[in-house]
């Protein structure tokens, strides 16, 4: 396969990941994965993302595989900003839309609920339920205000949605992996360094002692999984530090954080592809999220300078 070596001992890790993309994802994750390790360029990827783009400036036709239906929803816009920003696309017109968007849709603090009510009458996940009036939520808020900041996007929506941000993370005494993975992501990015370096210290702490991430794999069945997640729905270390400029590297020794990649790397399954940990509830989400969940390890693998081939 052009672009991807194999080992004396077998295929790479990579070239076994493209072979389970090539097989089972969508042209979207098709797209990203050439952009990332084949050389290919960000037009294709931008192309391939316009096809869940709604006239409302959002995106929708379950981008966020855990959501179906046509309907623009603040989840799959934030996985919309997400790729855009892997491609060096996240500005311009195109992002200015999407602010108008988020505008619209937001709460009366200026935040985004999870899941907009017009997501009703289309499948949805059951631990995503639709509701009339919805509150605006860090879970939504936080990585599309992180993102927008890391990429100097200026626009009037962030300014309340911001102070959103903080106030909810300053406000978090107990919590879930998601919840913290979504202040992370919006304190990886906010401008004001020395206030979210001591709230990722804060939250680091948090999430230590409420024991909300596995430190030692090998023994990651002694530890029970937060309330409502799906059996074995373990979040390790690289879950919070995607890369090693995340704040949340700071929350793990080398020790650990080694133990966690070495984890990752063995989780690759037989056919290429890494598995979904979060609850399967209909075949599509399963199906279209793995190839996402592939890449995301194989990008994390790299970060850390781990061979992937």
């Amino acid at each position: 396969m052009a672009g991807i070596g194999a080992s004396p001992h077998g295929p790479s890790p990579l070239a076994r990941a493209a072979h389970f993309v090539w097989l089972t994802a969508r042209v979207l994750e098709q797209r990203r994965f050439a952009y990332h390790f084949l050389d290919g360029g960000a037009d294709p990827v931008e192309a391939a993302l316009g096809a869940y783009l709604g006239e409302d400036g959002g995106f929708g036709h379950a981008l966020e595989p855990d959501l179906r239906g046509p309907v623009s929803q603040p989840l799959h816009t934030a996985h919309a900003l997400r790729v855009l920003e892997s491609v060096g696309r996240c500005g311009g017109t195109r992002v200015e839309r999407v602010c108008r968007y988020l505008t619209g849709v937001s709460t009366k603090e200026g935040a985004l609920p999870s899941v907009h009510p017009s997501q009703r009458g289309y499948p949805a996940a059951p631990f995503v339920p639709v509701v009339d009036d919805p509150p605006g939520e860090l879970l939504a808020t936080g990585p599309v205000v992180g993102v927008l900041h890391r990429n100097e996007v200026w626009h009037a929506w962030l300014f309340r949605a911001t102070d959103f941000c903080w106030a909810a993370v300053d406000a978090l005494e107990t919590s879930h992996p998601y919840e913290i993975q979504a202040a992370l992501a919006f304190l990886d990015g906010v401008p004001d360094r020395p206030r979210a370096q001591a709230a990722a210290d804060r939250l680091g702490r948090l999430t230590r002692a409420q024991g909300l991430v596995v430190l030692d794999p090998a023994r990651r069945e002694e530890i029970p999984v937060a309330p409502g997640y799906g059996p074995g729905e373990h979040h390790f270390a690289y879950d919070y530090a995607r890369v090693p400029e995340s704040l949340a590297r700071g929350w793990f020794t080398d020790e650990e954080m080694g133990r966690a990649l070495d984890f990752l790397a063995a989780e690759q399954q037989e056919d290429g592809g890494w598995p979904v940990r979060w609850r399967a509830w209909a075949p599509g989400n399963v199906l279209e999220a793995r190839p996402c969940v592939t890449i995301d390890a194989l990008l994390t693998l790299r970060a850390y300078g781990r061979e992937i081939g």
